[in-house]
């Protein structure tokens, strides 16, 4: 009875790509067979349970297909005949009426841009220069309202200042007029007067009649006034009150006033007072009695 070897060795030989068929084949049983353990254990997990496998150390393989030889190659086709590649003739050169009739066009369009750009410039420049020219005649036109108003102006102070001047001449006419009057005035005056004068031979006056009181006056008044007044009070010192008195013709005494205080109120008072009881005034040696008078009076005198 013949071995296992010798029945490999007439066996035929093995595709070499058996093998690999074998190890894929094994593998895809082995991760099938742990994916049906994985499965089972993941839906009953018992510790306890236990797995078994049998390997084999070689597994029976099958003989292999009998040698056939290829049919002999077709021959390959007829190449295709070579394209003629004909030279095309070159395009027409343009015309060369149409070129310049193109370029004429061109150039008169141009010509025709370059006159609207002169023209829109000369226009822009007419207007400026007519803008110019208004305001040239408005600066003009305010000029010389300015100096019609300057003239104006300067003409209304001229008829200010000769207003004023007229008037200073008039009043300084006035002024010389009065003047002149008075001087005729006091000429006439004073000639009426040396025809009747009554003044001593070394007077110097130029009226008939002297106007002041006479030397004696004073005493007769202070003699009239001096019993009506009544002072009791000590008064140091010598104060004056000046009392300014009017009476009528026949020496009746009108007002009285206090011009300069004394500095003692009661002082003042009791000369007011004195003055009012006297009720007139004493007439002069010429028979007048001056007014008004100013009257001085003393508490020691």
């Amino acid at each position: 009875m013949p071995s296992a070897a010798d029945r490999l060795d007439l066996a035929p030989q093995p595709d070499p790509g058996a093998l690999r068929s074998l190890g894929l084949a094994l593998l895809v049983h082995a991760l099938l067979i742990a994916a049906l353990t994985w499965g089972i254990n993941w839906k009953h997990s018992d510790p306890d349970l236990s797995f078994e496998a049998e390997l084999w150390s070689s597994l029976p393989q099958e003989a292999a297909p009998k040698l056939v030889e290829p049919p002999p190659a077709p021959p390959p086709p007829p190449a295709p005949p070579e394209p003629v590649v004909k030279a095309l003739p070159p395009p027409p050169a343009p015309d060369a009426d149409i070129a310049l009739e193109r370029e004429k066009k061109r150039k008169l369009e141009l010509k025709k841009k370059e006159a609207e750009l002169v023209k829109a410039k000369a226009e822009q420049d007419k207007l400026k220069e007519l803008q110019a020219k208004k305001d040239k005649e408005q600066k003009a036109k305010e000029d010389l309202a300015k100096r019609k108003a300057e003239e104006a102006k300067k003409l209304e102070a001229k008829k200010a200042e000769d207003k004023k001047t007229d008037a200073k001449d008039a009043e300084k006419k006035k002024l010389a007029d009065a003047a002149a009057e008075k001087l005729r005035q006091d000429n006439i005056k004073r000639a009426m007067g040396l025809a009747g004068a009554t003044g001593g031979a070394d007077a110097k006056g130029t009226a008939q009649k002297a106007s002041g009181p006479s030397a004696s006056y004073g005493g007769k008044v202070r003699a009239k006034v001096k019993p009506n007044i009544v002072f009791t009070e000590d008064i140091a010192g010598n104060p004056t009150s000046e009392v300014e008195v009017r009476t009528g013709p026949d020496g009746t005494i009108l007002s009285q006033r206090l011009i300069k205080p004394s500095g003692n109120k009661a002082w003042d008072d009791a000369v007011i007072k004195a003055i009012i009881r006297t009720e007139t005034m004493p007439k002069d040696v010429d028979g007048r009695v001056p007014t008004p008078m100013i009257l001085e009076f003393r508490p020691k005198d």
